[in-house]
Order: C-alpha cells, then sequence, then structure tokens
C-alpha cells in the first residue's frame, strides 16, 4: 500500500505536461498565456482544437457558421450523435475545454468576412485555418497582414494535404499564392453573392479522419514554433502526399505588386462600444489626428441600398452583400433583382450616415475603421466590445 501511494504522488507531481516540458526549449507557461484564433471547426478545426488542448494553450477563440452534420461525425473527434444539428463552434469549443479545463475557448458562430470584427485578429497570437474555401483565405490573410499576425493555412483532400505559414512581415502572403485560375474561381463565387449559401455551395471535398489529422498536427506544430520564437519560415510549408507517404517543402515568390501587404500600421484603440458612438465622432477624432480633410475608410465591403431600375426605388439595407439572397435583392413590388449600391466608408459628403454607429451601418463589433487623409492613415479600434466577443471560457460556462 505505501508503493502504491508513493507511486501515485510521484506521478501527480509530474503535472499534466510534463513530457512535453522536458523538450530542452519548451516554455509551458508562455502557452498558457498564448491566444490562438482558430477559423473552422469542422474535420480540421476539431483535430486543431484537440490538440491545443492537449499542448495546454491558455486562450483560444474558434470561429464557424456551420451546423454539425450526420457526415462530421466520421471525421471529427469532437463530435457525438446527440450534437447534430448543433452549431459546431459551440460543441467543438465546449468539447475541447473538458480536455483541458485551465484553457479559456471562447466560440463564435457566424461568417468570418463578414462578421468577425478585425480586432479579434489582433487579439490573437497566431490564427490558424481549417478552411474550404478561397473567399475565407482572401479575408484572413487580408487582415492578419493589417493587424501584424502570422496565420496557417490547412487544406485537405482524399489522402493528400498542404500546410501553409504566412507571415506578416516577410515572405509571399497567400494572394502571392493565387494563379490566375484561383482569381476566376474566387470571381465566380463573389458573383454569386446574391445567391443564398445554399445554391452556391457545389459539393463536398473528399477527405478522411486521418488526413485531418496529419495535416492539423503540422500546423499545430508550426504553431508552437512560432509561439516559442523559434524559426519558421513565410510564405512556405508542405506537401502531404498520402498516396505515396511523400512530404515536401514548398515556397512561394513574394510579389511586390501584390496589394494585400498593406497594413494598418499604428491602431488606436478607442473605449467605447460599437453600438455606444457615431461615425461622426471617429471622424472628427481621425480630423483632429491627421487632418480636417480626412474621411473614414471600412476595412470591409457593405452593402448600402438595393436599387431598383425599374422603379426607381432604393431601399436601405446596411448589411454585407455576402448575407444578402436572391429573394432579399428582388424588388417587392416588381419582383426584378434590385442593383446592390456598396460602401466603403464615410466623409463629410454624408452627413446623413454620420449619426449612424459603427453597427448601424454593417459593421461587426470589435472592428477597426481607418481614418485617411491626403498623407496619413491611422487605425482605430473600437475596443470597448472586447469583452462582449472575448466572452469567459466555454468550458467555465458547462461543463456538459
Amino acid at each position: 500500500m505505501e508503493d502504491l501511494l508513493r507511486i501515485t504522488g510521484e506521478l501527480a507531481d509530474e503535472g499534466r505536461f510534463h513530457r512535453q516540458q522536458l523538450i530542452e526549449w519548451w516554455d509551458q507557461p508562455r502557452l498558457e498565456r498564448a491566444r490562438v484564433l482558430v477559423i473552422g471547426a469542422g474535420a480540421l478545426g476539431n483535430e486543431i482544437l484537440k490538440n491545443l488542448a492537449l499542448l495546454g494553450i491558455g486562450n483560444v477563440f474558434v470561429a464557424d457558421l456551420d451546423r454539425i452534420e450526420l457526415s462530421n461525425l466520421a471525421r471529427s473527434v469532437l463530435f457525438r450523435d446527440s450534437d447534430i444539428g448543433l452549431m459546431k463552434a459551440e460543441v467543438a469549443a465546449r468539447r475541447a475545454a473538458r480536455l483541458c479545463p485551465q484553457m479559456q475557448v471562447t466560440p463564435f458562430v457566424g461568417n468570418i468576412v463578414y462578421d468577425l470584427g478585425a480586432g479579434v485578429f489582433r487579439w490573437a497570437d497566431v490564427v490558424i485555418c481549417g478552411l474550404d474555401n478561397r473567399e475565407a483565405r482572401v479575408a484572413v490573410n487580408q487582415v492578419c497582414r493589417r493587424v501584424g499576425r502570422p496565420w496557417i493555412d490547412g487544406a485537405i483532400e482524399g489522402l493528400s494535404g498542404v500546410v501553409r505559414t504566412f507571415l506578416p512581415d516577410s515572405g509571399a502572403c497567400y494572394e502571392c499564392t493565387m494563379s490566375e485560375v484561383d482569381w476566376q474561381m474566387l470571381e465566380a463565387r463573389r458573383s454569386c453573392a446574391l445567391l443564398s449559401r445554399e445554391q452556391m455551395q457545389t459539393g463536398h471535398t473528399p477527405t478522411t479522419a486521418t488526413t485531418s489529422s496529419i495535416v492539423a498536427g503540422f500546423q499545430c506544430q508550426e504553431m508552437l514554433k512560432l509561439i516559442h520564437g523559434l524559426p519558421v519560415a513565410g510564405g512556405a510549408g508542405m506537401v502531404i502526399n498520402g498516396q505515396i507517404n511523400d512530404v515536401y517543402p514548398v515556397a512561394y515568390p513574394e510579389r511586390e505588386d501584390c496589394l494585400a501587404h498593406e497594413t494598418f500600421g499604428e491602431i488606436v484603440e478607442l473605449p467605447q462600444k460599437s453600438s455606444e458612438m457615431t461615425l461622426g465622432e471617429i471622424l472628427a477624432r481621425a480630423k483632429t489626428d491627421l487632418d480636417p480633410d480626412a474621411t473614414l475608410e471600412f476595412s470591409r465591403e457593405i452593402l448600402e441600398q438595393l436599387e431598383c431600375v425599374q422603379c426607381d426605388r432604393r431601399d436601405p439595407v446596411f448589411t454585407s452583400l455576402g448575407k444578402v439572397t436572391e429573394n432579399d435583392a428582388r424588388c417587392e413590388t416588381c419582383g426584378n433583382i434590385r442593383f446592390p449600391r456598396m460602401m466603403h466608408g464615410v466623409g463629410a459628403d454624408r452627413p446623413d450616415l454620420l449619426d449612424k454607429s459603427p453597427l448601424e451601418v454593417g459593421l461587426p463589433p470589435y472592428d477597426i475603421i481607418i481614418g485617411r487623409s491626403a498623407s496619413a492613415t491611422r487605425a482605430y479600434l473600437v475596443a470597448g466590445d472586447h469583452g462582449e466577443i472575448l466572452r469567459v471560457s466555454a468550458g467555465k460556462r458547462e461543463n456538459g
């Protein structure tokens, strides 16, 4: 009995993360302080979140807009039969928190292209993506570059996959890697923006749980190196050919003319919430900081109104174009598809908009708005939304 108690005590003294702490350069407290944004809670996202929990990452934010389907259960370690119909992000966050109760996990249900403020990307130390479309990758790439955060892309198909790391200050970005065909396919998808999401879907990627596990493992290994300050090549990655068990590196040339390399530069935090201030107040701040002729520029396109040429009618909308379905776009009077009129910002020439809050014009909470003059720019983070968006851990709220 005494031997059993001694052995039990020795094992307890080792601690949860004892084995990985035996690695010479390992810094567990650094991992506990780390903040990781996971985009996508499907097959790759499940494996990523599982790895983050087992590694002891302290703060995780997971975003996804989909519900769990029966076919997800064969590729997603965190989902159960009873979860079918529930939101992927919420279930994945809850289950990951059970694997590591110390980990703070915040779920977010929404489209990261339209609904997720740039402040969340700035909050993160590293962004890891398990995405299935170019539009979302382009959006992640642009905002990560602007706020100065590295991101790790993963893609899977069949028994093969690709892992790529993009750094904000060196190497190629995701857009640098895109071919003319990639841009054509992206524009075709964007041209369908007034169709419902179901109509836009053309199929599902064939893959296996083993491929997801391998690719997510490499993604999390890259994350570990980034958090520990170990060397990581930007605009580079690896191709995994599971058919012949071949893994080889890949590097992409950086395009000097790439428009995605713009950064926000200095970011000023505004203490108010998106619902508590007006665009006019932010514009006044930009005029004081920059120039009396300064204007505001949004970090995303906003659908201001739908215009029916037949009826000479303009209806205000103030939302993201991607949220508008074909039925929404039809004129209630004549039934024709209305023309979308977009807006990218406001200035003194739009007094009708200056008394509206960022939320009222369709911007998400915790977003960044750019003040721009002829000679300078300054970015403003609506930081008062921080506590609402980065709310308490799913693990603390529910143990199920």
